[in-house]
């Protein structure tokens, strides 16, 4: 899992993010703005509350949080079996 080691808010329900691995650029939620629990990042100063939580996942107030393995498979465009190699084959475990 690559964690997040810095994250900047921008406008429009952006966010600038650089990973463990050096891997940084802008990643656009605004997708997901509106909807479900997200819908509280339409409320003023919400988004840009966001912080670092233990494991490296962005957390918002209200309990909202996301994983950084999306954010990494958004950020960078890859398929989840590019970034773990251990998906897709064909492995069962009990």
């Amino acid at each position: 899992m690559n964690r997040v080691s810095d994250v900047k808010p921008l406008g429009g329900y952006r966010l600038w993010l650089r990973f463990e691995d050096g891997t940084q650029g802008e990643v656009d939620l605004a997708d997901l703005a509106g909807r479900g629990v997200f819908a509280a990042w339409q409320e003023p100063g919400v988004f840009q509350a966001v912080r670092i939580g233990q494991v490296g996942e962005l957390c918002w107030p209200r309990e909202i949080d996301l994983c950084p393995d999306s954010l990494y498979l958004r950020l960078t465009g890859k398929r989840p079996e590019e970034v773990f190699p251990g998906l897709g084959k064909g492995s069962v475990h009990a």
